[in-house]
């Protein structure tokens, strides 16, 4: 399996500037398998340490953070001789020792020449009170579940992935009726790396669905294990509504939804601890379509999504028939699988931070909007075959952006207001958008 991820893990090997790297994301997403084979492909060696349940470990980084003395144990804990120049360090959840996070800014500051990267499913939610985080002397990644491009790869379709980066939308467009059918494949199996695997081995949709309920029961586990006791009710109530919020026609989160009379302030915290595993993404609504954004952003409405098109599908009980067969798969449950997938192209997408917006006092709304250099950007999502954009055009007249998007199983087409995106091509966007500057 090819995770594009991999290219942004080697211009940090290769950075003048390089700290220690963490990488953040949901259980499951892959973060052990990509450091696991960054360092077999990239490096001559690879000591990796997983510090669940690793009292050898907890107890190493009770005592002084000193990284000569770390370096020794570390070697005695892998049996490898590691040297700074050819061996990457792996710290496999970290957040089950946070001192061991703590001594990255050690690494940082005292031992720069090592190559160490650090993943944990629990960041933010799982350190003790008093930990130390090591703001400023770390990079960052967050890994995501495969993305649609990623996922023909891992099916053995890269000659369709080659063809959707080179936008030659003619020859894309005589093709289209297979994009459709993976495309479908995607919205019931997701890009959750086991899923995907289970599925290129076997072709069998069911097995792929059983991995599917296994990974939501896992995350309810980690609800009551990690996060407080309190608040683990309404952790499972905020998350199990989330699929009839995106079944409303208005995607908009009401609190009123997880239980009548519920109210912000009550589940906050919830909201927050999910978010910070990377198991939802909260898109802001943005009063007014300027530069920047996130100066616009009202924080009193949002919508949420899950991490996954295939665990939402799984979630709402879709069945395999619907989604297969069904040439209107793209409109079931009002589209909000469609707005899934969309959200989830262009968060993997690191130019693209997504909002959404809405009039004052009218019905109009824009799926997302999003800067893309100096310019804002409408994107209108078209899960039917109704293609009217009455909302995007009444924006378009208000606003006179630049470019307009709308993205629907229509073909690629270029009007004076609007460009036509297909859902199978929204990959492309950024090219899309560049190739029009």
């Amino acid at each position: 399996m090819i995770r594009t991820t991999i290219n942004d893990l080697i211009k940090w090997k290769n950075s003048s500037h390089r700290k220690p790297l963490i990488i953040k994301g949901a259980r499951q997403v892959g973060k052990t398998w990509l450091m696991r084979e960054f360092g077999r492909t990239h490096y001559e060696k690879c000591a990796y340490i997983n510090f669940d349940n690793n009292e050898r470990m907890e107890s190493l980084f009770k005592g002084d953070i000193d990284i000569k003395r770390i370096i020794t144990a570390l070697q005695i804990e892998t049996g490898i001789t590691i040297e700074a120049k050819n061996t990457l360090i792996i710290f496999d959840e970290v957040q089950e020792v946070p001192r061991a996070l703590t001594s990255l800014k050690y690494f940082c500051e005292n031992a720069p020449d090592y190559h160490i990267i650090a993943a944990g499913s629990l960041l933010g939610v799982a350190l003790h009170p008093g930990t130390s985080f090591p703001v400023g002397k770390v990079d960052f990644m967050t890994l995501y579940p495969l993305n649609f491009l990623e996922f023909l790869t891992a099916t053995n379709h890269e000659n369709l992935v080659d063809l959707l980066k080179s936008n030659d939308f003619e020859m894309i467009t005589s093709f289209k009726g297979k994009y459709i059918d993976l495309l479908k494949q995607y919205y019931y199996i997701g890009g959750m790396p086991e899923v995907v695997s289970s599925f290129i081995v076997n072709n069998d949709f069911t097995a792929a669905r059983e991995i599917q309920k296994k990974i939501l029961l896992a995350y309810e586990q980690d609800f009551s294990k990690h996060a407080p006791n309190e608040t683990v009710p309404r952790i499972r109530m905020l998350w199990t509504s989330i699929p009839s919020q995106l079944a409303k026609e208005n995607r908009k989160f009401i609190y009123g939804l997880i239980r009548q009379g519920a109210r912000a302030r009550e589940y906050e915290l919830a909201m927050t601890w999910l978010i910070d595993c990377g198991l939802i993404y909260k898109v802001g609504r943005v009063s007014k379509p300027d530069m920047p954004l996130m100066a616009y952003q009202d924080f009193n409405a949002f919508k949420l999504f899950v991490l996954d098109v295939g665990l939402l599908s799984a979630m709402s009980d879709l069945n395999l028939k619907s989604i297969l067969e069904n040439t209107k798969i793209f409109e079931e449950f009002k589209g909000a699988l469609t707005e899934q997938y969309v959200l989830q192209q262009l968060i993997t997408n690191s130019e693209i931070k997504p909002y959404y917006w809405s009039a004052e006092k009218s019905t109009g709304e824009i799926d997302f909007i999003f800067q893309h250099g100096n310019e804002i950007v409408p994107l209108e999502v078209k899960a039917a075959e109704n293609l009217q954009a009455k909302s995007l055009k009444n924006y378009c007249l208000k606003y006179n952006p630049k470019n307009a998007i709308r993205t629907s199983m229509s073909d690629y087409r270029k009007e004076d207001w609007l460009t036509n995106v297909p859902l199978y091509a929204i990959n492309a966007l950024s090219a899309i958008l560049n190739s029009e500057e």
